[in-house]
């Protein structure tokens, strides 16, 4: 009933309305647990999200608040619940702190304009239908990046878990640099503090899974920090807390939209868009693989940059889908995307009530739990594994990592280049393989030359690839060398099903390369070409080159035409016979002699 009276192009609009209809008691029931569990986890790590980004505390709960909702209700995934997350803090901060001071309120304003234009950048992408952008994005390069921005955040806890004075923002180098120069100063009350927390968390994630560990690990430090400056005192101790978060809804904000912020922040916003949409797409394909749901990309790319433009004026910094909320989200038993608006609305409810708390939490539990994040956020597995069996990866993957150690912005561009760069190189080299027809009776296929015999004036060669500009040059090559090694070989027939593409440089090198073996007595074949290469060449005018009849589809007896145009005396000479017609007859017809 509910179904017929939504118009058909409405779910395009508003996709939510697709499973609107399937709402129930027993989903809300399951969809209202599920959210509780997600509030209490997106608490804690909101906080430290926000502070890796540089920005206040409370901007972090921001951010899981309207852009979450509007992310659920636009997005295509059932499961994916955005806001804050680690990668997109790390690389506001990265690309923010140079621009103006952490947490000042022209850093909130330029982040703010970051986030309006990371959503318009990804609203446009998704309109455009440009979901498969990502697709370019390899998941070494993914490896590479998570794990130098999980070195970032480590590094940008340094001050604060040994109690040190370095500058905020100081790049990694440095505060390698000054974490040695000011070793004898380490307070020892701030490292004990953060240390305590720190195992609290480890303990708490492999002792008690279902307890959120950092909340665990908060209140341990919380507890530890309260000890010491009760019992020593804040003056030997200096053990600074976080302060009490702001209590209500979050703020009307107003991005700065001059000229000027808008042409600093422009880079920066392409960079968040790249990494935002590469996290959420991939984050709701791994889910839906568990929850057989079908991902529309596109739409999730229109979801993502709704949020963060509606986002940017409800205070809230750059969202994207995050892994570890939402894998507890499916985990918890949620059924529809309402799990994620509740969630929301309990956050705030929390927020209501234990904000004030906040101002017992010291910055040096924090770093405690950030430094878990990052340690946690290393895939030391893969890389092992990329770093052991595969060369190239292991250069696409640590370029990127040093690269981001670096500079964040670029390092996983260079990651993203050198992969491309690296993927073009390989298929510049289409697989060209020497083969000779398979010798059962009534077969069509072919098989290696290796250990076989070949015809002395018919040189057969498999092509797996494309032939376009980039491999032009590699083909061509490959078909001189049958000159130089084999110059009886005038006639070339290239078994081509493996071929997927030809491009017009491919095309004019073909038609050039059968205009060559003509004058030299003989030909250029293909064996299975599909048929639109076939049409391709047509339209290009190269078949009058190559020669329509030159053209063999799939089990066509190709071989008495060619075998009509060879040489007559190499046939009477040659030995290995390794077609049906060397059998009886020479090409110009006269039979062998036995």
């Amino acid at each position: 009933m509910y179904k017929a009276f939504i118009h058909p192009h409405l779910p395009k609009i508003f996709p939510f309305l697709r499973w609107w209809p399937s709402v129930s008691r027993e989903t809300n029931k399951a969809d209202l647990l599920a959210a509780l569990t997600g509030a209490m986890i997106v608490l804690p790590q909101g906080v430290a999200f926000a502070t890796i980004a540089g920005m206040p505390p409370e901007y972090g709960l921001y951010a899981a608040m309207v852009p979450a909702i509007i992310a659920a209700l636009f997005g295509s995934s059932w499961h994916l619940v955005s806001g804050p997350t680690t990668a997109i803090s790390i690389a506001v901060f990265a690309a923010m702190s140079p621009l103006a001071v952490p947490g000042s309120p022209q850093f909130i304003s330029m982040v703010l304009t970051l986030t309006f234009l990371t959503g318009l950048f990804q609203l446009i992408l998704g309109l455009a239908r440009m979901g498969v952008l990502v697709n370019f994005i390899s998941h070494t390069v993914v490896i590479g990046f998570t794990a130098g921005a999980a070195l970032l955040i480590a590094a940008s806890q340094v001050k604060n878990y040994f109690g040190l004075d370095i500058a905020r923002g100081a790049p990694f180098h440095e505060v390698i640099e000054q974490f040695f120069m000011q070793i004898n100063h380490i307070n020892p009350y701030v490292t004990v503090v953060a240390s305590i927390t720190l195992a609290a968390g480890i303990l708490a994630k492999i002792y008690t899974p279902k307890m959120p560990y950092m909340i665990v690990a908060m209140i341990v430090g919380s507890l530890v920090a309260f000890v010491l400056n009760l019992e020593v005192g804040f003056d030997t101790t200096h053990i600074k807390t976080v302060g009490a978060l702001p209590v209500g809804l979050p703020p009307i904000s107003l991005p700065d939209f001059s000229y000027n912020t808008i042409h600093k922040v422009l880079f920066p916003a392409l960079i968040v868009t790249m990494l935002a949409l590469t996290e959420a797409v991939s984050i709701s394909r791994a889910i839906a693989v568990k929850s057989e749901q079908r991902i529309d990309g596109n739409q999730e790319f229109i979801g993502q940059g709704l949020s963060n433009v509606i986002g940017s004026f409800f205070s809230s910094y750059a969202s994207c889908g995050s892994f570890n909320r939402s894998g507890v989200n499916y985990a918890a038993g949620a059924r529809t995307p309402l799990a994620t608006v509740y969630a929301s609305i309990f956050l705030l409810l929390i927020l209501l009530l234990v904000g004030p708390l906040a101002s017992y939490l010291p910055n040096a539990a924090m770093a405690g739990i950030l430094f878990l994040v990052g340690w946690s956020l290393i895939d030391f597995h893969h890389i092992i594994q990329i770093t052991k069996n595969n060369l190239s990866e292991a250069v696409i993957l640590w370029v990127t990592l040093i690269g981001t150690l670096i500079d964040l912005e670029k390092g996983i561009f260079f990651g993203i280049m050198l992969s491309l760069v690296i993927y073009l190189y390989r298929v510049s080299k289409p697989n060209i393989v020497p083969v000779v027809p398979a010798k059962e009776e009534g077969a069509y296929h072919f098989v290696s030359a290796y250990d076989h015999d070949e015809c002395p004036q018919v040189s057969m060669m498999r092509i797996n690839g494309s032939i376009f500009f980039g491999a032009v040059d590699h083909v061509q090559s490959r078909l001189l060398e049958i000159d130089e090694k084999k110059p009886l070989q005038k006639t070339v027939l290239l078994a081509s099903s493996g071929v997927s593409f030809v491009d017009a440089a491919g095309a004019e090198m073909l038609a050039q390369e059968a205009r060559r073996r003509r004058k030299l007595g003989g030909g250029l074949y293909f064996y299975r070409c599909k048929d639109s290469i076939y049409n391709f060449l047509k339209k290009s005018d190269k078949l009058d080159d190559i020669g329509p009849d030159h053209f063999f589809p799939a089990k066509s007896d190709w071989m008495k035409p060619i075998y009509s145009t060879l040489d007559n005396e190499v046939c009477r000479q040659c030995q290995y016979r390794i077609f049906a017609e060397c059998q009886k007859h020479l090409p110009n017809g006269e039979p062998r002699n036995p």
